[in-house]
């Protein structure tokens, strides 16, 4: 199964905020022996929201969505989650019970809508402040605040899919090339794509910001652990005979 993000916003178009969610999926997901296949930004907007939403509800993959599913005026992804789904939005019981139990005397019919999805939902626990997330089909609809939702992913990584973790036969390896450009070793990548069809080669050149820094490579496979092992030894040996000093990359 492929692993996405719709990340939505305004705030982050604009650079009002800085999107931490990318960054921290990726790490969650990585500590469970998965991968993210794909990124999506994503604006308030309602129609955009919906175009997002229609687009990657038939992909099948599992998604998560960042941000958006408050109360306010500028939170539209549960209603462009209903309106992509051809549902209609209605107040989720478990979520009720829950939102009650939280506002006490204090809850009012605007408080309700926090717990108002698309009909055959299911909610996501949120331990911070316990006002739930939904998920319908595989797609995972959790608030924009990382104190919240990174628990929440958490939580659907080791229910859901736990099945998956570490299940793939995929591992990364790399060595840091030094005083190297990438130029001058194309053809050792060209070779190793070759000899490898079952790994993605990539290389990533630093160019210094001072006369002080030391360019360099960070050149590296990943896929299969055999296949992985093989191709980095082959490149190792490969790059010590072109006569270049190089790192272990962690």
């Amino acid at each position: 199964m492929a692993f996405g993000a719709l990340i939505i916003g305004d705030e982050i178009l604009s650079g009002r905020r800085s999107d931490k969610h990318l960054a921290k999926l990726i790490e969650l997901l990585g500590a469970r022996g998965l991968r993210l296949a794909w990124a999506r930004y994503v604006g308030d907007d309602a129609a955009s929201l919906v175009a997002a939403l229609r687009e990657t509800l038939t992909t099948g993959d599992a998604v998560f969505s960042f941000g958006g599913i408050g109360a306010t005026p500028d939170d539209r992804t549960r209603q462009a989650a209903a309106e992509a789904l051809g549902l209609d939005l209605v107040l989720h019981p478990e979520a009720e019970a829950i939102l009650r139990a939280k506002f006490g005397d204090e809850i009012t019919p605007h408080r309700l809508q926090l717990g108002t999805y698309p009909r055959g939902s299911t909610i996501i626990p949120n331990p911070y402040n316990q006002v739930p997330g939904f998920a319908i089909g595989n797609h995972f609809f959790v608030p924009g605040f990382p104190v919240m939702a990174w628990p929440m992913v958490a939580w659907v990584l080791d229910t859901r899919f736990h099945h998956l973790h570490h299940a793939a036969d995929y591992v990364e390896a790399a060595i840091t090339v030094l005083d190297a450009v990438e130029g001058r070793l194309v053809d050792l990548m060209e070779a190793i794509t070759a000899g490898f069809p079952d790994l993605n080669l990539f290389s990533l050149p630093n160019v210094p910001a001072s006369a002080d820094e030391v360019r360099s490579i960070e050149l590296g496979v990943k896929g299969p652990a055999a296949s992985v092992a093989a191709a980095m030894s082959r490149i190792k040996t490969e790059v010590g005979a072109r006569g270049y000093a190089w790192q272990e990359k962690a």
